[in-house]
């Protein structure tokens, strides 16, 4: 059985890991596809949206594969496994549009990290989000904790790592960790397609130069950097044909 599916719809490509027998832990092999299968699909012009969920509905990734990695024992081994780690995540932090985390289950440890490597996060009703590295005596290793401290600050970053805390949907939309968090008895396909719905609205060109914004933001640019390149973004799309389709059809065709 493939460690991943992949399904391309309407401008969205969903990921799913493939592994619910071992509660979709992340092993090598599904690094690995992961970065394959996003440094790939960024060369499609056309889409609009990518969705990572887990298989089945326990958890959406339960964190590192134990298994596969507990015959790395040196600092070395340790330093080349976070770092391939990172690579395929960044592969998913770089993705040209926006990528959704849809926690189908708990995201634990490393899926913790997998899930805040994407843009948007959007919870099952019974789905948490743990930072639980603590638990096994270790830190966070492929760029989770950079993520976290960006996304919530550094003093909620740290009582959620120090403290191993499970953070359901709702509290973690509060805090700034989630950005949708589903109701009793909706369907998490349901709650994902509405919150895909206004994003699909957009063109492919528009959502990249958005992403690419939040991206320089995320990665650190300074802001004459960041002025640069939102003027880059503007003339590009401001000259495009979509531009003048849309600026037509508000005017009602008046030139």
């Amino acid at each position: 059985m493939a460690t991943l599916k992949m399904d391309s719809r309407d401008g969205v490509i969903t990921v799913t890991i493939n592994r619910p027998e071992k509660r979709n832990a992340l092993n090598r092999e599904v690094l690995t596809e992961l970065a394959a299968t996003f440094t790939h699909a960024a060369q499609d012009d056309g889409l609009k949206a990518a969705v990572i969920i887990g298989a089945g509905d326990k958890s959406f990734a339960a964190g590192g594969d134990l298994r596969d990695l507990e015959g790395i024992r040196t600092r070395k081994g340790a330093r080349e496994m976070a770092d391939n780690a990172k690579q395929a995540f960044e592969a998913i932090r770089r993705f040209p549009v926006p990528v959704v985390a849809a926690l189908n289950g708990d995201a634990l440890g490393g899926g913790a990290e997998l899930a805040v490597a994407c843009d948007f996060r959007v919870f099952a009703h019974h789905a948490r989000i743990g930072f639980v590295h603590g638990r096994l005596n270790i830190s966070t290793a492929w760029g989770g904790g950079v993520d976290l401290m960006r996304l919530v600050g550094p003093a909620v970053g740290l009582r959620l790592l120090s403290r191993s805390e499970l953070i359901a949907g709702p509290d973690a939309v509060a805090i700034g960790l989630g950005d949708a968090a589903a109701s009793p008895g909706q369907p998490l396909a349901h709650l994902v397609a509405d919150f895909l719905e206004p994003i699909k609205a957009q063109v492919p060109r528009a959502l990249r130069a958005f992403k690419a914004v939040a991206m320089a933001t995320r990665f650190g640019a300074s802001r004459p950097e960041m002025l640069r390149l939102e003027t880059k973004t503007f003339a590009e799309t401001w000259v495009h044909d979509d531009h003048w389709r849309a600026a037509e059809a508000l005017l009602g065709g008046r030139k």
